[in-house]
């Protein structure tokens, strides 16, 4: 199956280090990677300063966007790969949906940066809104300077308050494919016992999941629920954690800036986000 990835990129080491991710993660799959670059300037359009100025930024940017594309094809000599460029005028975040309906993306990866001096952010600002905002494709993002490790461990944290299907599960089964992964499935157990809502959802899980290796697994309650899923990292050596992020998710709690700033999340490894 040819997969068609997104690749947003500001020519940042810290894009190339999610570049690199992407390449060695799909080594042995057919893919098409589609470099995108986003070139927008707040001034008023139809000034004549604006557009001379966008041009050279235009012309600059497709130069970079070239010569990203060579490295690429000479640093990744796998002929199952293509390489792709993509140059826009549009803000990233509607640069990267309008890429994914055009192109038919399966999935974008990116590298995450935390804003300058603000330990407290566990990603980019940048990065949080165009995960909040992508509604119709996963997302998989990179920690700055992380080295490659085969995803062989994934770690699915869940209430089990919600029912998943299986279009929704397609994502974490394929990356459960690609490196013949288990899926570690995390429960942050509020109460004793789960209740008849819950024993469903868990027991229609496990039938979506029936051809994965999977586990079970009850964390204590913590107060706060991002320790508890970097001590479940740190304690099954997970490779990749995976959420899918629909409303009222945990995921969707942290995503919202002011959470960020109090709880401090940061994913040390990659962080594959999926969407309802």
């Amino acid at each position: 199956m040819l997969r068609k990835i997104l690749l947003p990129t500001d020519f940042s080491d810290n894009a190339w280090n999610a570049t690199v991710y992407a390449l060695k993660l799909l080594k042995d799959e057919f893919c098409t990677f589609y470099f995108l670059n986003s070139v927008s300037i707040d001034v008023p359009m139809f000034s004549n300063l604006s557009s001379k100025l966008i041009d050279k930024m235009k012309s600059d940017a497709m130069k970079e966007l070239l010569e990203l594309k060579s490295l690429a094809e000479t640093s990744d000599a796998n002929a199952n790969h293509n390489f792709q460029i993509i140059l826009s005028t549009e803000v990233l975040k509607d640069a990267i949906k309008k890429a994914i309906k055009e192109w038919d993306i399966d999935l974008v990866i990116m590298g995450t940066k935390g804003a300058t001096g603000a330990k407290e952010f566990f990603f980019g600002s940048n990065t949080v809104s165009i995960t909040k905002g992508l509604k119709d494709c996963p997302i998989l993002i990179v920690p700055e300077e992380y080295d490659f490790t085969e995803p062989h461990q994934i770690a699915f944290p869940t209430d089990y308050n919600r029912f998943y299907n299986d279009r929704e599960l397609e994502p974490l089964k394929e990356f459960v494919d690609l490196n013949n992964s288990k899926i570690r499935i995390v429960h942050i157990n509020e109460k004793k016992e789960l209740n008849d809502v819950q024993n469903y959802n868990l027991m229609m899980l496990q039938s979506h999941l029936n051809h994965c290796e999977y586990s079970l697994h009850w964390m204590p309650k913590y107060a706060k629920k991002v320790v508890e899923i970097n001590d479940f990292i740190d304690e099954l050596d997970i490779d990749l954690l995976a959420m899918i992020n629909y409303k009222h998710s945990f995921i969707e709690n942290i995503l919202n800036e002011p959470v960020i700033k109090k709880i401090g999340f940061h994913p040390t490894i990659p962080f594959l986000v999926i969407p309802e």
